[in-house]
């Protein structure tokens, strides 16, 4: 479907993204679906994990047509929440620390294969479009992200299953959230650096415009005073 679309870059980043995005929303229903039904720390984590990324797809797609300090805004926007979902994965361990709960090893191992065909399936996704832009970088950063917790969550269920004992899925929950503020840190200091290039070239040119007119009104006085 994707070369179907021809050269144009744009198109075939917008349908990339548009695939990426609904696969990120399927797998954050099925994730929250078996997090509760698994009484999961791990897997409702990734559930947030996943609804995050749609949203921030969602931003990448209505800023991709637009100038470049929207792009750079969309990605600071995707960064911050990040954090954001950090700081509720976080929240969330400490109460499951605090009241107790009874996760399924075998329902967490399932889970986390399929979301990691999936996430896979994303990353191999991303990474054929050419000359990706900040946000298509964020989204990779997602993904892999996403791949990353997912091998977490496979080896959590494998110790819960073994061991009986909840503190392997609160482990990676909070594993999930350390990813999480990795990749946020990441993605901002990325769009920063595209702030940085951007301020730094609209200098250059500024710089170059007044050089351009200065030579101009040099080149006008000398030809006066040739005509004179």
């Amino acid at each position: 479907m994707i070369e179907s679309l021809g050269d144009n870059p744009v198109d075939r980043q917008r349908l990339t993204l548009w695939i990426v995005l609904l696969l990120n929303v399927a797998i954050a229903v099925g994730f929250f679906a078996s997090g509760a039904l698994g009484d999961s720390s791990a897997l409702i984590a990734n559930g947030l994990d996943n609804t995050s990324d749609s949203l921030v797809y969602g931003l990448s797609l209505f800023a991709m047509t637009r100038a470049d300090k929207w792009k750079r805004s969309a990605a600071n926007v995707s960064g911050g929440m990040l954090l954001l979902f950090a700081i509720g994965i976080l929240i969330d361990a400490v109460r499951r620390y605090f009241s107790g709960s009874e996760p399924l090893g075998p329902l967490m191992i399932s889970m986390a294969l399929v979301a990691a065909v999936v996430n896979l399936a994303c990353v191999w996704l991303l990474a054929r479009i050419k000359n990706p832009d900040v946000n298509v970088r964020a989204a990779n950063t997602f993904s892999i992200n996403d791949f990353a917790s997912n091998g977490g969550i496979l080896i959590a269920g494998g110790l819960v299953w073994w061991l009986g004992s909840n503190w392997p899925d609160l482990v990676v929950g909070l594993g999930v959230a350390g990813i999480a503020i990795w990749g946020g840190i990441g993605i901002l200091r990325d769009a920063h650096k595209e702030h940085h290039k951007a301020v730094h070239d609209d200098a250059n040119r500024g710089r170059n415009k007044n050089r351009s007119r200065r030579h101009a009104k040099i080149e006008r006085s000398a030809n006066t005073r040739i005509d004179l």
